[in-house]
């Protein structure tokens, strides 16, 4: 069953790139069909292993426990919407590798062995690069090409870490990338910490995570606002899940040794990410270093390794895949009506378009944490976890909240009030297909923000195990 919901986008991507007639219309039938599918198999999906390439200990092995449900979960409903997002300006070419990058990226949630888990973390940069390089601002092939330099990067460095493991494993006895063979192994502390650097670093590029996050503003700004959605909000979180499953899984004592750097670097891409943010007139930018930060705070959580930052920090990648979406999509569909991501190019919208205006305020408040919405539980989890840390690391997290109220404010004060401008043509509000598209999201909003027990429940299970193991390797 599980691979089943793996093969349903593959197969649609391949019958929407060759389908002659309604290649969209079938794309969307394909995403609801893996939707669908999505939420029957967290019921009822058993895990499958079946050995694949037997010298190489390579299984075709795929589970899902509470962490891959949510990253699931906000796969398979993101999918759907953004190609409602994106009807009017995508040809069936962005449909085909939108359910491409579905497939791959719920075979990396999937995966029960790391050489699985290897080719489908590869395989998701070909639909991205053609997502960005086929659809987008003008210097999008630029933007395409550096976004699949650094990731290529890091993919060449987690191979460095596989031929790790596959001599580590043969030496204990048997080649195997099964990973719960993995987290048995008796591995050297000195091949622990260079497979850890491997990992991290290929992780922290796909987060993204200062110093290797150069990549994503450039991105946001060229490709669209549906493509920047699946980037941000879906293959990007492969990164910290990486971290949480393979870092904190495979090796916690190198993880731990590690800890102090990747508190720092994530405490820089906090308060960097934020003030960049604040600076930029490119509305598609600004979303896009609001995620540097937002990432920060997510590597924080989890490598303060206590049970409320990892719970937190699992919790952070869901809210934050939500309220993102929705801040991309607003943002797309104001560009539609004004003709640019020029924040100085717009003033005084409020009035035309209150309900523009509304979501683009509900969403913002939701990345800034504001109590009520979904993302302040798992915010205020992670800042506790930093305060457990170290005093010092939780007054910079801290700084997050501040300068995230500052760049989502002063956005809405310059995007929608004050004088309106003169046009030629009146600027509408939301249609309803716009309105259809945003009304899951603000939903899941509130709803989370109300009632986070549902997520939390989900988290803890996995996260028990990871915490008992770290504690016990420090």
């Amino acid at each position: 069953m599980l691979t089943t919901l793996v093969l349903i986008p593959f197969v649609g991507a391949l019958v929407t790139a060759v389908m002659p007639a309604r290649p969209k219309l079938w794309a969307f039938g394909f995403a609801i069909a893996t939707l669908i599918a999505g939420l029957v198999t967290m019921f009822t999906a058993p895990d499958t292993d079946v050995v694949w390439m037997e010298p190489l200990g390579v299984h075709w092995a795929l589970e899902m426990d509470g962490f891959g449900k949510l990253m699931v979960l906000l796969t398979v409903v993101l999918v759907p919407l953004v190609m409602v997002a994106a009807v009017k300006d995508h040809d069936k070419r962005w449909y085909a590798w939108a359910l491409a990058l579905e497939a791959f990226a719920l075979l990396t949630f999937l995966a029960a062995d790391l050489f699985v888990f290897y080719i489908a973390f590869e395989a998701t940069l070909i639909p991205a690069y053609f997502m960005i390089g086929q659809h987008g601002g003008p210097n999008r092939a630029k933007a395409a090409l550096k976004f699949l330099m650094f990731q290529l990067g890091g993919g060449l460095v987690l191979l460095g870490a596989l031929i790790g493991f596959f001599v580590v494993s043969s030496e204990a006895g048997a080649p195997s990338y099964l990973i719960s063979d993995l987290a048995r192994l008796d591995i050297g502390t000195t091949a622990e910490r260079w497979i850890f650097v491997a990992m991290f670093i290929a992780f922290a590029v796909k987060a993204p995570l200062f110093p290797v996050h150069t990549w994503l503003a450039d991105t946001t700004e060229q490709a669209t606002t549906p493509t920047s959605v699946l980037l941000v909000c879906v293959l990007d979180k492969i990164g910290t899940f990486g971290m949480i499953r393979l870092c904190l899984g495979l090796v916690p004592e190198a993880s731990a040794w590690a800890t102090p750097v990747v508190i720092v670097l994530a405490l820089i891409s906090i308060v960097y990410g934020a003030v960049l943010a604040i600076g930029q007139d490119d509305l598609l930018r600004l979303i896009g270093l609001t995620s540097l930060s937002h990432f920060g705070l997510i590597t924080l959580g989890i490598f303060a390794a206590t049970r409320e930052g990892l719970v937190g920090a699992i919790l952070y990648m869901v809210n934050h895949g939500v309220a993102t979406a929705a801040m991309f999509l607003i943002a797309g569909f104001l560009i539609a009506r004004k003709g640019t991501a020029s924040i100085s190019s717009m003033q005084g919208l409020e009035k035309a378009t209150p309900v523009l205006a509304g979501t683009f305020l509900i969403a913002g408040l939701a990345t800034a944490g504001l109590p009520g919405l979904s993302q302040f539980v798992s915010e205020i989890m992670v800042l506790i976890s930093a305060f457990d840390y170290h005093w010092l690391v939780g007054v910079i997290a801290v700084t997050a909240i501040v300068l995230a109220a500052i760049y989502v404010l002063w956005a809405y004060q310059r995007i929608f009030t004050g004088p309106a401008q003169l046009s030629r043509r009146p600027v509408r509000d939301l249609d309803r297909r716009e309105v259809g598209v945003l009304v899951p999201l603000l939903v899941a909003l509130f709803f989370f923000g109300f009632v986070p027990g549902p997520l939390i429940s989900a988290a803890q299970p996995v996260v028990a195990p990871l915490v008992d193991v770290i504690q016990a390797g420090e």
